[in-house]
């Protein structure tokens, strides 16, 4: 018997805008220490018998963050599947169960999101190892949270007050409740909140899903029978994928089920759904203040503070929270935090690139850097790692100077393949076709000057790419 991970990392993560956005999102950010959220996710597994590599579902759009980000902490084999549209969580949770029975048809699936903190790792593990146990004999088992206050933000669910082996029936699964119902809930000590985080058998969780939401496992199945590699990745079929309904896993199945049992885990749980939840779970100073970046207090109190662009300095403030990037920057008070969503609202009625984009914007080669824009220019940082190449590719509209900064570059301008150190330059014309590659084991980083009367991404035509972007 092996356990697998099936981590969820498709979220958004717009409740935490400025820093996580639509292109970028909270789960592949460093938020609560020197890894990302995802990262955190599958080390902190480590420890557990039998565990085997994770398979990991994720948007297309974030396919190479993922694979690079397993490969930062020596992920060598996990499974990507890549869903072409969003469906909530029982079409992916399926997906990965009918991935998992191509190589085995005894796997116990252990379900996470990428975005959750959990800082007591010994008690999480104990939880696993009650939810294993329920998961062999048959049963669906979920992760129940020990309530710490009457929270409003959870749903909660409902179970038997006596255990059997660690685990409690479930009576019944409750949505967000208003406060007075939330503080009936807590009196009553039966109450956990519904974490999201779940443990069974693939073949149980195929079986009831086909008694329950029979349209999700046809759709999903063909989506994972008709799937195509792509490099290390596997698309999931568009069509089919998209055919199935759109349910959450509770709705789909688990309230359906009456072969539902909860673990309750007390393990300082979080699923940093606000800035002020970051505020609560971090390290504060002496006056209460939780701050990250390059940052001046004076009379400050109570406040979170995340600046690593530009220095921030703060002056006889209280219970705000600061978050500056370099295009954009929230300033709030702590209660109003989860609001934000209001101004993603805004940015995208009227299709900001704030909303989705930062300035600095990651590719599978490395990443560039707009710093400097204006009508008709552009001036862009790119930094290209060791090994890796940009797309033979060609604009229509614009171009393109190129000043080695550092390191030594490889370029191909139209008939032309130059070798550029520090300091040399090269001028590519509209039109001309232009590849980037660095060969050495050094970094390189180019200053790019582009000009032209338009001077968005969609303009570029790819004739060769290693990555697999000329379908995109």
């Amino acid at each position: 018997m092996q356990i697998i991970p099936v981590i969820l990392s498709s979220g958004s993560g717009t409740r935490l805008w400025p820093l996580s956005r639509k292109q970028y999102p909270k789960q592949y950010l460093p938020l609560v220490g020197d890894n990302t959220m995802l990262q955190e996710t599958i080390l902190r597994l480590s420890g557990l018998n039998n565990l085997a590599d994770p398979i990991i579902v994720c948007n297309a759009d974030h396919r190479f963050l993922v694979a690079e980000q397993c490969q930062q902490i020596d992920i060598k084999n996990p499974t990507i599947l890549l869903e072409p549209v969003g469906r909530n969580t029982a079409p992916a949770i399926a997906a990965a169960a009918l991935q998992s029975l191509k190589n085995s048809d005894d796997a116990v699936l252990l379900v996470l999101s990428a975005d959750h903190v959990i800082q007591d790792i010994d008690a999480f593990h104990q939880a696993i190892n009650i939810a294993c146990q329920q998961a062999q004999e048959g049963r669906l088992a979920t992760f129940g949270i020990v309530p710490t206050d009457a929270n409003t933000g959870y749903g909660y669910i409902k179970s038997t007050k006596e255990s059997i082996n660690g685990a409690y029936k479930v009576k019944e699964f409750v949505e967000k409740p208003d406060l007075k119902t939330a503080e009936s809930y807590l009196e009553q000590g039966n109450y956990l909140w519904n974490s999201g985080m779940f443990m069974f058998k693939a073949t149980m969780l195929i079986d009831e899903l086909t008694t329950h939401s029979p349209e999700i496992v046809t759709s999903i199945n063909n989506a994972v029978n008709n799937a195509e590699q792509d490099l290390d990745f596997i698309r999931l079929d568009k069509q089919a994928f998209e055919s199935s309904p759109s349910d959450s896993i509770d709705y789909a199945l688990m309230e359906k089920s009456d072969n539902v049992v909860v673990i309750s885990l007390d393990a300082q749980w979080n699923d940093i759904g606000s800035w002020s939840a970051l505020h609560d779970i971090g390290i504060k100073d002496s006056n209460g203040n939780v701050i990250q970046g390059d940052v001046f207090t004076e009379d400050t109190t109570n406040t979170y503070i995340h600046a690593n662009h530009h220095m921030v300095a703060t002056i006889g403030v209280q219970d705000l929270v600061i978050v500056d990037t370099p295009n954009a920057t929230l300033i709030s008070t702590k209660d109003k935090s989860q609001e934000v969503k209001n101004i993603v609202e805004q940015l995208q009625r009227q299709d900001r690139e704030e909303q989705s984009c930062h300035r600095k914007v990651y590719r599978p080669w490395g990443w560039y850097d707009s710093i400097e824009m204006g009508r008709h220019f552009q001036v862009k940082r790119l930094h290209v790692n060791s090994g890796t190449k940009l797309s033979l590719q060609m604009y229509h509209k614009r171009a393109e100077h190129w000043v080695v900064v550092s390191g030594t570059a490889t370029a191909i301008n139209g008939g032309e393949v130059l070798t550029l150190t520090e300091g040399d330059s090269t001028y590519i014309p509209i039109g001309v076709t232009h590849g980037l590659e660095n060969k050495t084991n050094e970094q390189l980083e180019i200053i790019e000057v582009q000009s032209g009367t338009y001077l968005g991404e969609d303009d570029i035509v790819r004739f060769e790419d290693i990555y697999g972007r000329v379908k995109d």
